[in-house]
């Protein structure tokens, strides 16, 4: 088997185990009410919370002292026994310090699986630039095909779709040790304080205006991003309790109909380059704010019959909103910091927004849900949902564009 097959198989399954639950999980909580939607909130946060410390943390132990193949099958076995566990829960409380444990071993897996793959191909003399991309493409297609199998298996509201990962968890965990060995590099550098070792030389970063401005609106989009993962898929199959969509395509196949969204994300990545080129990285981060204002208005007046194409372009303009600014924002932080701290500055990017965003959207959302978008049956106010998270986008876009200065140069752009 080729080296570049085996760390496909890995990618593959790093994103499959994610993908069966991820989008569903909305589904399986609130249908089977097991808490409220402030508590669902603090849910999802716990994927935030580990990424504040966790990616850090592995990457210190894998660099001093534990191959990291060896972490990152180790991670993964105890993942898939969280979300095992996990489905014997129903109390919500425990649920969120199951949920939590299974966050603080999966998320710091997926920086050790991109350290694996570089390790790996660059000691087989593989130019990471042209062979890791079509590696990592595959973990996008191992996400979307969790949440098929998900779907048509019958699993998206039942604690299935917890075995389903863990399952792809204990396989990726043994499979993990088979790979090539990536042993700690043991290098000592006494010139370097702890600070600097554990990244937080990147925190000066934010005594420049521009940078500290950027990271606070990264902060914001961050949270943008968990509004989708969390009520997309409850949003559409919540279409199941009226007579005349119970039937229909997108309520019995709605996580199908969701991952359009990944399909969209992959594909859009091919356009970024020409974006950059005509409109620089402002106006490209921009365009996403102000799709991810579009992707929510669309789904605040959809519907499976005549709103459909509302819900089929929201998902074509995720891509958009996602990729926009995720990738051009990495390509900021690498064209206006020094490479000393290039990588604590990745580092604390991804920080802002998938660990402080992520706990933001997380809990503001639930919040929001449970005492103001609610009607006095329970039932969730879908309409005012997404037209409140659409009004928050548009004031996030608003306030980018006066406040975030930054001229467009030949250094932003993907050659």
């Amino acid at each position: 088997m080729s080296i570049q097959l085996r760390l496909t198989i890995m990618s593959f399954l790093q994103f499959f185990v994610w993908g069966a639950w991820l989008i569903t999980i909305g589904v399986y909580w609130f249908e089977n009410k097991i808490g409220t939607a402030t508590e669902f909130g603090a849910i999802f946060s716990t994927m935030g919370l580990a990424s504040l410390v966790m990616p850090t943390l592995s990457g210190i132990i894998a660099d001093k002292w534990i191959n990291a193949e060896r972490l990152y099958a180790l991670l993964h076995l105890l993942y898939g026994v969280a979300l095992v566990y996990l489905t014997q829960v129903t109390d919500p409380n425990l649920f969120f310090w199951i949920m939590l444990a299974a966050m603080f071993c999966y998320m710091p897996t997926i920086a050790l699986s991109n350290a694996i793959a570089y390790s790996v191909l660059q000691k087989n003399n593989l130019d990471v630039v042209k062979y890791y991309p079509p590696i990592r493409v595959w973990g996008t297609v191992g996400f979307i095909a969790a949440m098929w199998i998900t779907n048509l298996s019958g699993n998206k509201a039942t604690e299935g779709q917890f075995y389903i990962a863990a399952i792809g968890a204990f396989a990726l965990g043994a499979y993990a040790l088979t790979l090539p060995a990536s042993p700690p590099m043991r290098i000592s550098d006494k010139s370097k304080s702890f600070s600097e070792a554990i990244g937080l030389k990147a925190f000066k970063l934010f005594s420049d205006y521009k940078m500290a401005l950027f990271f606070v609106f990264s902060m914001f989009l961050g949270a943008a991003l968990q509004l989708t993962n969390m009520y997309g898929d409850t949003f559409l199959s919540h279409f199941g309790e009226y007579p005349e969509y119970a039937d229909s395509l997108i309520v019995k196949n709605s996580t199908i109909v969701m991952s359009i969204s990944q399909i969209s994300e992959t594909l859009f990545i091919l356009a970024i380059p020409f974006f950059l080129k005509k409109f620089g990285i402002k106006q490209v981060m921009l365009i996403s704010m102000l799709a991810w204002v579009l992707r929510f208005g669309l789904l605040a007046y959809s519907d499976p019959a005549g709103g459909l194409w509302m819900i089929i372009m929201s998902c074509i303009i995720y891509g958009m909103a996602f990729d926009f600014f995720n990738i051009s924002g990495s390509l900021f932080v690498e064209t206006n910091t020094s490479p000393a701290i290039r990588s604590s500055a990745q580092g604390m990017f991804m920080m802002m927004t998938n660990g402080f965003g992520a706990i933001l959207g997380s809990y503001a959302s639930g919040y929001a849900i449970e005492h103001f978008l609610t009607d006095p049956n329970g039932n969730m106010m879908w309409t005012e949902i997404w037209l409140c998270f659409a009004f928050y986008s548009l004031i996030i876009a608003f306030l980018f564009s006066f406040l975030f200065k930054h001229k467009h140069t030949r250094t932003d752009e993907i050659t």
